[in-house]
């Protein structure tokens, strides 16, 4: 045994789905550098609520746990190692999911930054979906994110012809 054997590997979690997708926000949420409360607000959103019954804020002791094991991971990993892992193990609809909750995520704050706009396309590229494919539910998550059609009366999405519709790709 070496003398740093000890500091290798404080983790032995194999690499799940549901540890990529927890990772995947992780990554989404570092990418611009920091980490703003509106982010940690739909990481927690998303992964579940406090333990019922107990008045804790965060997430429930199982959900810390895959928490505390996606932050391990993404200390150790970078994301060309982090794709290459976990791809492969995704159904299409857990890459879907994952994507929808990214740019959800990436929007948290107001606008995505260009870090974060550079890691999806990263993950559109090792999921193999197409901007084309994916322009649908952006479109989707761009609008349930974008409050001022409420405060905003001259918005163009409320001129009353405008109507709210799906472009699929052909």
């Amino acid at each position: 045994m070496g003398l740093f054997d000890m500091f290798k590997s404080d983790s032995g979690d194999k690499m799940t789905p549901h540890l990529a997708f927890a990772t995947s926000l992780i990554y989404m949420m570092s990418a611009d550098g920091e980490i703003d409360h509106e982010e940690i607000g739909h990481l927690l959103s998303v992964l579940g609520g406090s333990d019922q019954g107990n008045g804790s804020i965060g997430v429930g002791a199982q959900n810390q746990a895959l928490l505390d094991s996606a932050v391990k991971y993404r200390r150790k990993n970078s994301i060309d190692t982090f794709l290459q892992e976990a791809a492969p193990l995704l159904s299409d609809a857990q890459k879907m999911c994952m994507l929808v909750n990214l740019i959800d995520s990436s929007l948290a704050d107001g606008q995505p930054e260009p870090e974060e706009q550079a890691l999806f396309g990263k993950f559109l590229q090792a999921f193999g979906v197409s901007e084309a494919r994916f322009r649908p539910f952006f479109e989707i998550i761009v609008l349930k994110n974008d409050r001022t059609v409420f405060t905003n009366q001259s918005h163009p999405k409320n001129d009353p012809s405008y109507q709210v519709k799906l472009s699929l790709p052909s």
